[in-house]
């Protein structure tokens, strides 16, 4: 994992060192380090809360250029569902797929319809397959790279189905190469994306050797040209095919709101994940046949791609489950054989990716590991992360391995004040920026 090219990045011209996304980060892969935060890429999952929490907007993602889009023959744009709740609460879903159409894409297709596809996949796994329940959505990669990090004996509870982008990507490519009697490869399937996570599971895709997926763009990228496009349609065409089911997975519960089962529960938002996974690891949640688990707050109208205020945007998409019905509109008979033919399976077994341990020979991990115990025994145990680290656990392991010593900390080593740093390195910055 330590080769992934990450979509996260760090400006370090913005970064102060003030240690609000090492304290953020639910895997530990933060560190300040001579007053400027870095990325261990080991141990990222690409969740986006250094994004989210950054004050300083030190915090950016990686984003297909345009350039990239322009050398395929013909592109076709898979919005997620999420960005039917960022262009104003009168703006319907067809509009903006036609702005998006009118911006440039040759086709637009309704990624929620393939949501709402899998929901009845979901349900047919649910109902024919037996194995350890519960099962959790794949639908969120950095919920899948969490627990193929953290929680290693869960990647059999994953359900074993691929994401609707990567299913979409795969359909659509097929069905316009036919028509046009052109190369799948000079056809762009673009993802329009609220989440980094997605954007790295394009390069380093889990459960299947390669993504359907040749870019991403980030709401935030588009929504300025959309906004545009939408003041002037000229193009009087139906493209929406999903009902309120697919537009529902924008939030949090919208995926097993589809669902036939009463013995789903949805959980949001980092630090709830990762209790509810705790206790699914120790045996505590039975009774529960699927969880659907999001990294962003609210689900996906809470990634840190979007435009829109959640709170806002999570009531836009309400009412358009609403407005367009919670019966599904997918023929459940063809969605049946198309999973029994396995076109919406993933194609490799999720295996556990762990971090790289103290050391490769299991004596000397034994011997670091009792060095690592030593060092915490003098470290003050405050967590307050003035060492450039989330935590004296993490300072521990960080001056076994050589990438720290014990006078980082300043509450052991008085000379070093962290403070002091963090005030002279914002008084650099403002004083360049006075000229």
């Amino acid at each position: 994992m330590s080769q992934l090219q990450h979509s996260v990045r760090i400006e370090e011209d913005k970064c102060v060192g003030c240690v609000a996304c090492i304290k953020a980060c639910p895997t530990r892969a933060m560190r300040v380090r001579n007053g400027k935060a870095l990325i261990l890429g080991e141990r990222c999952i690409d969740c986006g809360e250094c994004f989210r929490v950054c004050p300083h907007k030190a915090v950016t993602s990686l984003t297909t250029p345009p350039s990239d889009i322009g050398k395929f023959k013909m592109t076709i744009a898979l919005p997620s569902p999420v960005l039917y709740s960022q262009c104003g609460r009168r703006t319907m879903p067809n509009e903006i797929l036609l702005a998006l159409k009118k911006i440039g894409f040759t086709y637009v297709f309704d990624k929620a319809w393939l949501c709402e596809m899998v929901t009845a996949v979901i349900d047919e796994h649910l109902e024919t397959k037996p194995g350890p329940r519960p099962l959790i959505s794949s639908r969120c990669p950095a919920v899948v790279r969490l627990i193929t990090m953290n929680y290693p004996t869960l990647c059999p509870h994953i359900i074993p189905i691929d994401a609707p982008r990567e299913v979409a990507a795969m359909q659509y490519r097929n069905q316009k190469a036919s028509k046009h009697h052109i190369s799948p490869g000079d056809i762009g399937v673009i993802d329009i994306t609220p989440c980094p996570a997605k954007i790295i599971s394009i390069a380093s895709p889990l459960g299947r050797d390669k993504s359907e997926l040749d870019g991403t763009i980030s709401i935030r990228d588009i929504y300025g040209p959309v906004m545009s496009a939408l003041k002037s349609l000229d193009e009087d065409m139906i493209v929406q095919q999903s009902s309120g089911v697919g537009i529902g997975w924008a939030v949090n519960g919208g995926e097993i709101s589809g669902l036939k089962t009463d013995k789903g529960l949805a959980v949001a938002g980092v630090r709830d994940v990762m209790k509810i996974l705790d206790d699914v690891e120790s045996g505590r949640l039975r009774g529960i046949d699927y969880l659907e688990c999001q990294i962003c707050p609210d689900g996906c109208i809470g990634g840190p791609l979007t435009v829109e205020n959640r709170h806002i945007a999570k009531g836009k998409i309400l009412s358009l489950v609403k407005m367009f019905g919670e019966k599904s509109r997918v023929n459940r008979e063809m969605v049946r054989r198309q999973y029994q033919d396995g076109v919406f399976s993933l194609s490799k077994e999720l295996v556990p990716m762990p971090p790289p341990p103290l050391d490769r020979i299991p004596a000397r991990a034994i011997e670091k590991l009792r060095m690592c115990k030593e060092i915490a025994a003098k470290l003050p145990e405050k967590d307050c992360g003035a060492c450039g680290a989330p935590d004296c656990r993490t300072l521990a392991e960080d001056i076994v391995l050589g990438h720290a010593s014990l006078e980082d900390c300043p509450l052991v080593s008085p000379k070093r004040s962290m403070p002091e740093e963090m005030a002279r390195e914002r008084a650099k910055k403002e004083s360049a920026a006075m000229g």
